[in-house]
């Protein structure tokens, strides 16, 4: 058997008072026709990504909706991970050059994974992203199954596409974020589009006051008397960390008494490219000290990492999401949740979440995000609206119960129940 990664029970109750009547309504009434279903979800890594973030709260709320819901993980490796991260960027338009041993490492991977579920009988599979999709081709029962993309295959590297694509086929549906994340030839009758969502009952999300999030910032050597900005992402080139840099570079012409802090805590077993990406950030900082970068969860000592982040967004004068391809970006929900309007890349799964100019800011590169920081910190006021118009986009579209209900739906259709 795959590792199981031990959940909770979540109750749909506990969401009631931010939610929509109809959505609450809706979500009891699918649960009820559901109730019972047995679901497995399986992923790269039970702790650090996304993907990990998502199904934490998911499962335990599915769980609590009545149905038998487990999540596994991708038995470990750390070369299959090497590769399975650079096939993800090569999904994404990396250049990439899949040599036959390559392949040969993932086949393997694969076989490995599907053995450990044989004796695995669910009643609907869901599998999420690159590192399992190829278990379809090695169960020969493994069907219904759906596969969950949460990345942009609208443009991807042609060997690594075509590589993958045959697993993709063999599912009986294919979840994207948006109708442009769609790749190549994808049938359109096994596409189904819904974004990704927050919990807004993660430690990570719940509120907290700027008094106690400041003291944080204060024992991490934020000086509290300057403004400051921050991006919370992995060290990674997509999260362009490089970008932001130069950003802040350029808004503290304007502003000189400004800081910026990098947040992309190394948690995620499957991403071995983050202290390549750190390394090089590092050198570009070149010892300023109005720069913080934190990689190392062990330099937070007792602090738990949703707490660190939740105080960061929190207390920050500006929040920074410049990425330059993004599935999602689950950061930039959290930190609208806090009433906080983001600067973000305009790509990908953050288009969806920002209206430029109303809810936050979108940019193309890092002389746009140095004005729109500056913009921010020097307009309180417009800042504060903004943050107003973000929090309730993310009521209506990304929270939990949104995301649960969409899952459900899909399993309906599936089953036919």
């Amino acid at each position: 058997m795959l590792p199981l990664v031990k959940t909770p029970i979540q109750k749909i109750e506990k969401y009631e008072k931010l939610i929509s009547k109809e959505l609450f309504k809706e979500i009891l009434k699918l649960s009820k026709d559901l109730k019972g279903l047995k679901v497995f979800h399986v992923n790269a890594a039970p702790r650090g990504g996304g993907v990990a973030e998502l199904l934490k709260s998911l499962i335990p709320l599915m769980k609590g909706a009545g149905l038998k819901a487990s999540w596994y993980v991708n038995p470990p490796g750390e070369k299959f991970f090497t590769l399975t991260k650079t096939m993800h960027n090569a999904l994404q338009g990396e250049d990439f050059e899949f040599p036959f041993s390559a392949r040969r490492l993932y086949i393997r991977h694969m076989e490995l994974t599907a053995k450990l579920m044989q004796g695995m009988k669910p009643d609907l599979w869901v599998i999420h992203d690159p590192q399992p999709v190829g278990v379809a081709a090695y169960l020969p029962n493994f069907h219904p199954a759906v596969w969950r993309v949460h990345i942009d295959t609208s443009n991807p590297n042609k060997e690594a596409y075509g590589f993958v694509y045959p697993f993709m086929t063999m599912y009986d549906k294919v979840i994207f974020t948006c109708k442009d994340f769609i790749g190549p030839s994808v049938v359109k009758k096994k596409t189904v589009v819904f974004p990704p969502a927050i919990d807004p009952l993660m430690p990570k999300n719940i509120p907290l006051s700027l008094k106690e999030a400041r003291i944080i910032l204060q024992n991490f050597d934020i000086d509290l008397s300057r403004p400051l900005a921050t991006q919370v992402a992995r060290f990674d080139p997509w999260k362009d960390p490089l970008g932001v840099l130069e950003a802040y570079k350029i808004a503290k012409k304007k502003i000189p008494g400004l800081q910026l802090a990098l947040l992309g805590l190394f948690l995620a077993r499957d991403d071995p490219q983050g202290v390549k990406i750190y390394n090089e950030v590092k050198k570009r900082v070149k010892g300023d000290p109005d720069v913080f970068l934190f990689s190392d969860p062990e330099f937070l000592g007792g602090l738990k990492v949703d707490t660190f982040v939740n105080a960061f967004q929190v207390a920050s004068d500006v929040i920074i999401h410049k990425a330059v391809r993004e599935g999602f970006g689950l950061s930039v929900a959290e930190a609208m949740w806090k009433g906080k309007p983001v600067i973000g890349g305009n790509v990908g799964g953050i288009k969806l979440q920002i209206k430029n100019g109303v809810n936050g800011f979108l940019v193309n590169n890092p002389r746009q995000a140095g004005h729109r920081i500056v913009q921010l910190i020097k307009n309180p006021g417009l800042s504060k609206e903004m943050g107003r118009c973000a929090k309730e986009s993310v009521r209506e579209k990304f929270l939990m119960p949104r995301l649960l209900r969409d899952h459900l739906k899909l399993y309906k259709e599936i089953l036919n129940v």
